[in-house]
Parts: C-alpha cells; structure tokens; sequence
C-alpha cells in the first residue's frame, strides 16, 4: 500500500485495485480510519476528532489529487506523492 503523504504524524495511504468508493487509508499511533474521497467523510475505523479534522482538511485541498491517485491505482500505476498539510 503506497504512502502518499505523511504530515503531523499522520499517514496517509492508498492501495492498489481496492474497492468503491474511491477513498484512502489514514493512520495515527493506534489509529486508522478510512475516507471516502467524494463525500470526505469517515466510512470506517476512528481517529480522534482533532486528526480527523487536520485530515478532512487536507483532503479538501487535494481531492483531486486523490481522484487522480485512485484512477492510477486501479490500472496498479505508481501513485504520486501528494504536499502534507503544513
């Protein structure tokens, strides 16, 4: 599973062919959650409400950029790298 990016102890994470709807994997410490692109909303796990802010932050700023990544990594091309939060 490709990281795509890492701020504040955050990491953020896609796999390659993974299942709709197009989202990420996002883990700090013990924590992971799941989040769908489109909608920027937690579909799974947890993290606390300040990391989850910080993330659905980020992915406002590079939903794109995730789309793109999701794409690349359904046809299991390199994913890139996309700018941490700070």
């Amino acid at each position: 599973m490709p990281q795509i990016s890492i701020f504040l102890g955050i990491i953020i994470k896609m796999y390659y062919r993974d299942h709709n709807p197009p989202h990420f994997h996002a883990s700090y410490g013990e924590f992971n959650a799941i989040i769908d692109i489109e909608r920027l909303d937690l579909l799974s796990g947890y993290l606390p409400a300040r990391v989850l802010g910080l993330v659905t932050e980020w992915a406002a700023i590079h939903q794109s950029e995730l789309m793109q990544n999701w794409a690349r990594g359904l046809r299991q091309e390199a994913m890139e790298p996309i700018k941490p939060l700070v």
